[in-house]
């Protein structure tokens, strides 16, 4: 009883850690994503005086329309920062400590994210449609919005249909426009009215209709005669004026448009809906495939006009001859230059007419199927969305207990990358599939089929605590790869129990010196061993090298606690030996002769064992110095001793 009474409470620690986190990060991802449909839209919404309501409408549908796109983000990052907190404060030590392994500790969580892939999927299957249809309706709306009258001073303002508007000079305290020109064009370019006057007013009337012009001390010009542009006199009329009113429909008012022929996109329908359509119009394409298919086959685009083109004229060739058919070749080559072009452009004109009707038949039929795909596309959308916040969760979870770094600093680096990597996956294949390049449901779920796997792979890594996140193991290989020399770091000991026996030293330090030279004689004579005998090698072990790194690691582990900082220095400057990198690659001797077979591998191997002793070689001349350098000062402390 005790027992799971700890579990619930630590399934409440961990549900209330990643509760906290989710939330904040959910509405942080859904902001970001509000902010991004702003800025899609920024420029044809900004400047046409579209009132508060309207705008808290758009954020509104904008936001609940974009819930299933933040809950997967909303769930990677919490889980990253959620479980890289455990990692960093050692609570995940201390859980796996108690007993209570990573999959147990990610079980309330899985159970969560399980239920918030249903909210999701209701989100899209019901809220997401209709959300929809309401924001591209306001969208359509704001754009067809007159835009708010905001005229610049010196420059022409074409914002009020049919008309172009000139104010030299604008006094933003009295509301008065000062050298103001007006070109009404209402009856056409050429027969333009044109307006001047000193000064004047604009005001909007009560009913936000229409604008008001009031214009003080100008004069009008105007055409009096349509069509007469090209005339030497023109008949036209001049009126001066002290002050005129002029009236100009602009309305100020925002219009909600009817958005009922939205609701065929796929996107403002739910699961049922699409299904519906999808075999409503797979119906109708079958019928209108059986139709073309039937014209075809009834030789409707057979090769016709020409043995009509003349019926009078077969008609006499077999009542003359007696014949019953005609060889359309000779009746062709006989008759006149102009009979034979007046069929020749009868029969082009047939195929291309014949072409356009096939190619229009084509994109139609091209155009249902893609619609078809569409809707299909969606429909496996609202699936695969609300899945990806339980392969998300497996992505961010056992990611956080690896890295082991709280915050926002590593974890919104690894949330970003891996949402560009998803968001680059789904549009592709959704993109790929609407187009019919590949089979609908691959497209619709390769994100989710690519993912997925990686999320069951880090758990199982996670949960066994391997090491394939180690940096240190990358480091080595990188250090492998690249034959990359590691040196020695050796330190002074602050407390040494037994000083080295220096004669003993000495007399190892002979025998090491005669090692390497009787080595550098008898195995590194030639610097470029055979190929066949280096592959053939029964194993990849060089005994002898072995052994005189045994005795150089005997020597620096006696002199390592010597009080000395001399010694300290001089055992630092031993190379460390690569014992196995100048012989065959592997330990096994068919593993070593399939690696030599294929020439390409065989020859890499061969030119880094190359290097390697030719390294070797140098090193051996270093130990033989360092041996040399460390007697000699054996010998001086031994004289002044």
């Amino acid at each position: 009883m005790i027992v799971v009474l700890r579990i619930k409470k630590l399934d409440i620690f961990v549900l209330k850690s990643f509760g906290y986190m989710f939330v904040g990060t959910f509405f942080i991802c859904l902001f970001i994503f509000v902010m991004q449909l702003l800025w899609l839209y920024v420029d044809e919404l900004v400047g046409k005086g579209i009132p508060m309501d309207v705008l808290m409408k758009f954020f509104y549908y904008a936001a609940l329309t974009l819930v299933p796109k933040s809950l997967p983000l909303a769930v990677l990052l919490a889980a990253l920062i959620t479980f890289g907190n455990f990692g960093e404060r050692m609570e995940l030590t201390a859980m796996k400590a108690a007993g209570v392994p990573l999959l147990r500790v990610m079980r309330p969580l899985m159970a969560f994210c399980i239920g918030l892939g249903i909210v999701s999927f209701y989100f899209q299957n019901v809220t997401v449609p209709h959300a929809n249809l309401q924001l591209q309706t306001l969208l359509i709306s704001m754009k067809q919005k007159s835009p708010e009258l905001e005229i610049p001073e010196g420059a022409f303002y074409d914002g009020i249909d049919n008309y172009n508007l000139y104010v030299k000079k604008k006094d933003n305290n009295t509301g008065m426009l000062y050298g103001v020109v007006i070109y009404n064009m209402s009856n056409g370019f050429e027969n333009a009215t044109i307006l001047k006057a000193d000064s004047g007013r604009l005001e909007t009337t009560a009913d936000k209709q229409h604008l008001k012009f009031i214009l003080y001390h100008g004069e009008q010009f105007e055409n009096l005669k349509d069509g007469q542009i090209n005339s030497k006199n023109i008949p036209y009329r001049r009126e001066q004026f002290g002050e005129k009113t002029m009236l100009i429909e602009f309305s100020t008012e925002f219009d909600m448009m009817d958005g009922s022929f939205l609701s065929g996109n796929a996107m403002n329908k739910n699961m049922a809906q699409l299904s519906h359509d999808v075999d409503s119009m797979l119906s109708e394409q079958d019928s209108i495939g059986r139709v073309y298919y039937a014209q075809l086959k009834s030789g409707s685009y057979a090769s016709h006009n020409l043995t009509k083109v003349d019926t009078t004229k077969l008609e006499e060739l077999i009542e003359d001859k007696g014949v019953s058919s005609i060889d359309v070749d000779s009746l062709f080559h006989s008759s006149t230059h102009d009979q034979r072009k007046k069929w020749l452009e009868n029969e082009e004109r047939r195929i291309n007419n014949l072409k356009n009707e096939l190619k229009l038949k084509a994109k139609t039929v091209y155009n249902a199927d893609k619609n078809i795909r569409r809707h299909q596309v969606e429909w496996f959308y609202k699936i695969t969305m609300s899945l990806s916040c339980l392969v998300f969760f497996l992505i961010g979870a056992p990611l956080g207990a690896i890295i082991r770094k709280g915050g926002l600093g590593m974890p919104v680096i690894v949330s970003v990358f891996t949402f560009i990597v998803y968001y680059i996956l789904d549009t592709s294949g959704t993109k790929l599939a609407r187009e019919g390049e590949i089979p609908v449901w691959w497209g619709a779920w390769m994100s989710t089929s690519v993912l997925a796997p990686l999320g069951v792979f880090l758990t199982y890594q996670a949960n066994k605590d391997s090491g394939v996140f180690n940096a240190d193991l990358y480091k080595m290989a990188f250090r492998w790869l690249f034959a990359l020399r590691v040196k020695r770091n050796n330190v002074l000991k602050e407390v040494v129990i037994d000083d080295p026996d220096y004669r003993i030293v000495g007399n190892e330090l002979v025998a090491l010196t005669v090692a390497c030279k009787e080595y550098n004689r008898v195995n590194l004579k030639g610097l470029f061993p055979n190929y066949v005998d280096m592959f053939t090698a029964t194993n990849g072990c060089d005994r002898a090298l072995i052994a005189l790194n045994v005795r150089l690691n005997r020597v620096v582990a006696q002199l390592v606690n010597s009080r000395n900082q001399e010694y300290i220095n001089k055992i630092n400057a031993y190379p460390i030996l690569s014992v196995g990198a100048h012989v065959a690659p592997f330990p096994r001797k068919w593993m070593n002769a399939t690696v030599g077979a294929v020439l390409p591998i065989g020859l890499l191997f061969y030119v880094r064992a190359v290097f390697f002793r030719y390294r070797l070689k140098g090193d051996m001349k270093k130990i033989v110095k360092v041996n040399k350098e460390i007697q000699d000062i054996i010998q001086l402390y031994e004289r002044k001793s």
